[in-house]
């Protein structure tokens, strides 16, 4: 695994949590570039992750966005007051019109919340003394494995209704536009057909995402100042590349068609969703911090002195409380906020381009999506209660 590509497991990031430090050592390190300017095209070509060859002019796009001072500058600007910038009152106020709105929001902190209280459960398979007896990061790379295609299915599995309760978000917005009566059922009828596209486009993102939150958690870290900068900066450029995708599929169009009207929705709005992303960013930025900050108190409740392997599966199970709290405040109030001020300025955006659009009465049905969904989450079913029977826990406790 590239080294770039590391980041922190639940082993180094609960001992680096209980110790107050990240495990270092003592070996002097050369000088490392400390600005995204002393970064060679080189090192920011390595920094891509392999992709299909057709996906290689996101990764182009991805990267031209964060070279723009602007994207650079997002993750710059946490301490100052951006709340301004979400411009709350024109969700607020539909949210009161269309109360449906809040539910959609609390489906997807249901299945976020359910999401990761899925993967811990894996924490209690592995043995005590197996964690007990791991000294270094490399030591748990192949419990990390593990770990990682287990999160990698609940992220999938969390995925589908976040996808689909997205979606509901941006038809109730749609809908009061063109003076309809927008319902849990319409909002659902219009979304449903989409659910392919949107889950493997919120399947994707949410990955992203995850691995970006995991980077920024202390651990046994190789990256330079140059890398993190950068690394933030691909990552911010992603979330306001992708800023037309989620309106493009509520109004019916396919990814890739998405995917290009995102990037010219971008262009035109290129300050507007810049400014919309970074006070988005910056509010979650806060919950995250308060969050790792309300975690050590359960990190120092349960170090009894026994070693890390004892305790750990349960740190990461009550560390979902302070978790879910601020993963509920962004889903019930931020993210909603956030993507109907996106659907709103795409709706400007059609306007300006003298482009009509109107939802569909009667769209088709979809069910094979529904169905893989319903498979995915019988298999974690399977490997949940036939864990010992598949050898499972065998596998996990010889590592």
């Amino acid at each position: 695994m590239p080294e770039e590509d590391r980041k922190p497991g639940p082993w180094s990031i609960a001992k680096s949590i209980t110790s107050g430090e990240p495990e270092t050592t003592n070996i002097p390190e050369p000088e490392k570039p400390e600005t995204i300017a002393e970064l060679t095209e080189k090192d920011k070509e390595d920094m891509d992750p392999w992709v299909p060859k057709i996906m290689k002019p996101v990764l182009t796009m991805r990267r031209e966005l964060a070279e723009l001072p602007d994207i650079q500058n997002i993750s710059k600007t946490k301490d100052k007051d951006s709340s301004s910038d979400l411009k709350a009152g024109y969700a607020l106020s539909l949210g009161l019109k269309e109360k449906e709105i809040f539910f959609f929001g609390g489906m997807q902190w249901l299945a976020v919340a359910l999401g990761y209280l899925l993967w811990t459960q894996m924490l209690f398979w592995i043995p005590p003394e197996v964690w007990n007896a791991i000294d270094t990061e490399q030591d748990a790379e192949a419990i990390n494995i593990a770990l990682t295609l287990w999160a990698f299915l609940c992220v999938g599995l969390a995925a589908f209704p976040v996808g689909i309760f997205s979606c509901c978000m941006g038809a109730t917005h749609f809908l009061h536009k063109q003076g309809r009566i927008s319902t849990v059922a319409m909002c659902l009828k219009l979304s449903l057909p989409n659910a392919w596209r949107l889950w493997a486009f919120h399947w994707t993102d949410g990955w992203i995402t995850v691995k970006q939150i995991l980077s920024r958690i202390p651990g046994e870290e190789k990256r330079t100042l140059a890398q993190i900068l950068y690394q933030e900066a691909l990552y911010n450029a992603w979330k306001v590349g992708i800023s037309g995708v989620l309106p493009s599929m509520v109004i019916g169009k396919g990814m890739i068609e998405s995917g290009k009207e995102s990037v010219e929705f971008v262009k035109q709005n290129t300050k507007e969703i810049i400014k919309l992303r970074a006070a988005y960013s910056g509010n979650c930025w806060v919950l995250g911090i308060l969050t790792y900050v309300a975690a050590f108190p359960i990190v120092i409740y349960f170090d009894d002195g026994t070693g890390i392997g004892n305790n750990l599966a349960n740190i990461y199970l009550y560390i979902a409380l302070p978790i879910c709290f601020s993963v509920g405040v962004i889903m019930f109030f931020l993210r909603p906020i956030y993507l109907l001020n996106l659907c709103n300025l795409y709706s400007d955006y059609l306007k300006t381009n003298n482009i009509t659009v109107e939802l569909p009465d009667n769209p088709p049905r979809a069910i094979s999506a529904l169905v893989v969904f319903a498979i995915l989450c019988v298999a974690a079913l399977v490997i949940f209660y036939y864990r010992e029977a598949i050898g499972l826990v065998d596998i996990l406790s010889t590592i």
